[in-house]
């Protein structure tokens, strides 16, 4: 069994293996034609559960062929145009090759004595973001395994910083359409159901600023603490971005943490075109940002930036096995000091690949191709009788539904738009998502593929056009 350990003696069954499997992502990646084969559960499940895992099949090339039916065959392909359904994009080769790098030597990056150069290639990535953001001289940050995450420990720093003996008078304030890591991040951290309060948007999906004062002022009036405002630079459903200078004069007029869930927006950090549209996120007191969303990097590539580097004290726990305190006085960078996790990946090596090859303005580029076509997409459905869009795209989410000529019942046209995503999905010739608006079910497009084009919209336009009709007229047909 030493003959699969990955050392000096196996170094070229390494090569062979691991080129076989690159070799066989590389066809399939080629011949892909759809971003789905449309595989129900009931079908693949059964491939899965015969699978004896006692009875090992000694040979990679083994493997492969049964990872081919068991994944590879059935999986969903980001990088095909006519994926629109998540913020899941494509991922670019540098990245892909920096993954395949660290995952082989298998860097740790909690403690300096287990990643070495990789620690400070992560706090060189970490001052980069900073600076690009623009948060000062005193910033910091460390990476995280996704927003999720990088939320938490943001509301983790801020509850530490509120300087409060009761947690139940601690609020967090956040828009109506802001991601659910909000109050779930606010359960975990021990506060009251009640902590997160809600704040309406506007017709753009934007946090309203007066009602935000009005909430602010009726927190401090009740005695409670305003623990943090959380601005959203591009939410999920719409890819709204909150008002950012106007949220951060509110915060400071009543002394509350800033933090800017930024990680769909941040892609603007390197975009050429559109910066501005997140002008005030400079004035954040934490960032989250999600390069494996706009920054085309693979799961999982997420930080969390702070102002203020003495603020990640709040996240420092010292072992005398792992990072004694004396290792602070003798100036070892250790990154678990920052971290909520431990054990942790050199995910920063794939933006650092990514910088050296393409630089910032490769992604940029790539990032407002997709802004863009949403702009494009945008004026497609706008024009389209067929389809009621929400709201103009901010980033490169489209929020729409099917309206059927001939129907009038709100309930039997979301019975049709939920059929077009399902039928679409089971067909495999796109994905689409879904979302909810006014209690009425939508349909959404989330482009993050600079591949996708016009025609790629309006041809799953039509589909969806399609198989909603399909549905009304089986269901005219089942009435009559």
């Amino acid at each position: 069994m030493r003959s699969h350990l990955l050392n000096d003696t196996t170094a070229e069954q390494y090569r062979r293996s691991v080129t076989d499997g690159v070799e066989r992502v590389a066809a399939k990646l080629a011949a892909t034609d759809r971003p789905f084969t449309g595989i129900t559960v009931d079908a693949l499940s059964p491939r899965i559960d015969e699978i004896d895992l006692d009875q090992p099949l000694h040979d990679t090339g083994a493997v492969l062929d049964e990872l081919e039916d068991v994944y590879l065959r059935d999986a969903i392909y980001f990088h095909h145009p006519r994926y629109l359904a998540h913020l899941n994009c494509p991922v670019v080769i540098p990245a892909v090759l920096g993954e395949a790098v660290l995952s082989a030597v298998n860097s740790s990056l909690d403690t300096w004595d287990q990643s070495a150069g990789g620690t400070l290639i992560e706090r060189k990535l970490i001052d980069w973001t900073t600076e690009r953001i623009g948060l000062g001289p005193a910033a910091d940050g460390v990476f995280t395994s996704g927003g999720t995450q990088s939320n938490l420990q943001a509301l983790l720093l801020a509850r530490e910083e509120a300087k409060t003996d009761s947690l139940a008078k601690l609020r967090i304030f956040a828009s109506e359409v802001s991601h659910f890591s909000v109050k779930k991040s606010a359960k975990l951290l021990g506060l009251g159901q009640d902590a997160v309060v809600s704040i309406p948007v506007d017709h753009d999906k934007r946090m309203q600023t007066v009602a935000l004062a009005r909430e602010l002022e009726r927190c401090a009036k009740d005695g409670l603490v305003p623990m943090a405002v959380v601005a959203t630079a591009g939410t999920t459903d719409f890819g709204s971005i909150d008002p950012l200078p106007e949220i951060a004069e509110l915060c400071e007029q009543f002394g509350t943490w800033m933090h800017v869930d930024a990680a769909y927006g941040c892609g603007l950090l390197a975009s050429l075109k559109h910066r501005d549209r997140i002008s005030g996120i400079e004035r954040a007191d934490s960032v989250t940002v999600d390069y494996h969303k706009s920054f085309f990097q693979p799961v999982s590539s997420s930080a969390v930036l702070v102002r203020d580097a003495a603020t990640l004290r709040h996240a420092t726990y010292h072992a005398e096995y792992l990072n004694p305190r004396r290792m602070v006085e003798e100036r070892i960078p250790n990154q678990v000091d920052k971290s909520l996790q431990t054990t942790r990946r050199f995910d920063a090596l794939k933006l650092w690949m990514t910088l050296r090859t393409m630089g910032a303005d490769g992604i940029g580029q790539l990032f407002d191709e997709v802004c863009d076509l949403a702009r494009e997409g945008w004026k497609l459905i706008a024009a389209d009788p067929r389809f009621d869009v929400v709201v103009e795209p901010s980033l490169s989410t489209l929020v729409f539904r099917y309206i059927p000529a001939a129907v009038t019942d709100p309930a039997e046209i979301d019975r049709a738009n939920l059929y077009a995503r399902k039928a679409l999905f089971a067909s495999g010739d796109a994905i689409v998502a879904g979302t909810k608006v006014g209690g009425r079910h939508y349909l959404k497009f989330t482009l993050l593929n600079p591949e996708t084009q016009v025609s790629d919209i309006a041809a799953v336009l039509d589909l969806i056009a399609g198989h909603a009709e399909q549905y009304l007229g089986e269901s005219l047909d089942r009435a009559s």
